[in-house]
């Protein structure tokens, strides 16, 4: 397949088979190629790994090593020498894993974290399917070689993106070196140095990376993950079969292409169609004018990512109505560039003393109990206008009336006509 970017730019040249550039806050895909086709992801697989042992325990707890997690794995892989009976807090073995690709490690996270390894498995691939993945299947916590361990490049990108928004794993994963320390039930000496080979003074030093993953099998090729931020975007890049060291230069170029060629834009700062705030329209409670104040507005936290130059008008935009408004969001807006996806924000509920859920059910069209008036003041003005402008008139007849004492000679006018009628009336009755 094609690669394919947003809003029709010029693709990049890459050698990976599979790659994606994803917006990490937003999730709009500015770059993909082959994107959800199954790759083996080799030790990028430990992502996962390591945001569910974060996910699920403290990083104080002990992790000690079994002989499953030891001799379970080809002891001439990938491992930091970690032997039978050795622990070590879940942060240390956290780090193991993110740094040094320690395969012994990613076990006995497994074994910790859930008992047994196939029962991790499980929970690996049920915490893929929250997060959205369609063409993932994991059958081990370190991306050792199997026939039935696969993932495409945009379902990695989503976990890196949740790894990325947990500020611990973050951290973690960002570090260059650390030193394990020696204790008793951990006697030797361990230098963990970060196999990622972007970060300042390496070969293939990049100064936006903030952290990232390799990986490699003959089966895989080289793979990575990699999160950059620069002019106010960050992006995660995960490129998977490519050829040794190529991975970097591929994920090089495809940082270059996505902080070269697109924008972020606030949403809030843009957008009036749904903007309370900023279009005609008030509400009130009981009454037509009753109250005046908006109680819906646009998130301002939300934006888009556009080609540069590319204007916010060309964007086509559509409501997505909350089942539960209890947060406040009443829905999320949705934008589309050519029908790819931008960005999005939410609808917020400003008034503290109208119930979320009676507004959601208003927007959606469902009975509310809570009597709620929208209108629309631009199309309501001439008819009030035209109503001011009929009492002003007949003030100003009265008026008139009352100073040229009209009133009072149309009342004589109809006294001397009284007087006549009952004045031939009595001739009538005489007969001459």
């Amino acid at each position: 397949m094609p690669s394919q970017t947003l809003g029709d730019i010029a693709a990049p040249k890459i050698t990976a088979e599979g790659a994606i550039l994803m917006d990490a806050g937003s999730g709009t895909i500015l770059y993909q190629k082959n994107m959800d086709t199954p790759y083996f992801p080799a030790s990028i697989t430990k992502i996962m790994t390591c945001l569910l042992a974060v996910e699920n325990c403290s990083l104080t707890e002990t992790v000690t090593m079994s002989s499953e997690a030891v001799f379970g794995i080809d002891r001439t892989s990938s491992n930091v020498g970690l032997d039978v009976g050795q622990a070590i807090p879940m942060e240390e073995a956290v780090l193991c894993v993110m740094l040094a690709s320690a395969n012994e490690a990613a076990s006995a996270i497994a074994e910790h974290v859930s008992g047994s390894i196939p029962a991790f498995v499980d929970l690996m691939n049920e915490r893929a399917r929250e997060l959205g993945c369609t063409n993932t299947h994991f059958e081990n916590a370190n991306g050792l070689p199997n026939d039935n361990h696969y993932i495409s490049p945009h379902d990695m990108a989503l976990i890196a993106r949740a790894f990325n928004d947990n500020d611990t794993c973050r951290r973690l994963a960002s570090m260059r070196t650390y030193d394990v320390a020696v204790t008793p039930t951990q006697p030797d000496e361990i230098h963990l140095l970060n196999h990622h080979k972007m970060y300042e003074g390496l070969e293939y030093a990049y100064d936006p990376v903030v952290w990232g993953k390799t990986g490699y099998t003959i089966a895989a090729g080289a793979t990575l993950v990699t999160v950059a931020e620069n002019n106010g975007l960050s992006l995660i890049c995960v490129v998977m079969k490519d050829a040794s060291e190529k991975n970097y230069t591929d994920t090089r170029t495809l940082f270059d292409f996505g902080f070269g060629n697109y924008t972020k834009l606030n949403i809030s700062e843009n957008d009036d169609n749904y903007n309370m705030h900023e279009a005609g329209f008030f509400q009130t409670y009981d009454t037509t004018f009753g109250d005046t104040r908006s109680f819906i507005s646009l998130d301002t936290s939300g934006y888009v990512i556009l080609p540069e130059g590319t204007s916010f008008s060309r964007l086509d935009s559509a409501i997505e109505y909350a089942d539960d408004t209890a947060d406040g969001r009443l829905g999320e807006v949705n934008y589309y560039l050519n029908g790819e996806f931008a960005g999005r924000t939410f609808l917020i509920l400003d008034e503290p003393e109208m119930s979320p859920d009676n507004v959601g059910n208003i927007l959606t069209g469902s009975a509310s109990k809570q009597k709620v008036t929208y209108i629309d003041v631009t199309k309501f003005i001439p008819y009030i206008a035209g109503f001011i402008a009929g009492i002003i008139l007949i003030i100003l007849i009265i008026h008139i009336m009352k100073v040229y004492n009209i009133g009072n000679a149309m009342n004589r006018r109809r006294e001397i006509r009284k007087r006549q009628k009952r004045y031939h009336s009595s001739f009538d009755d005489i007969d001459f």
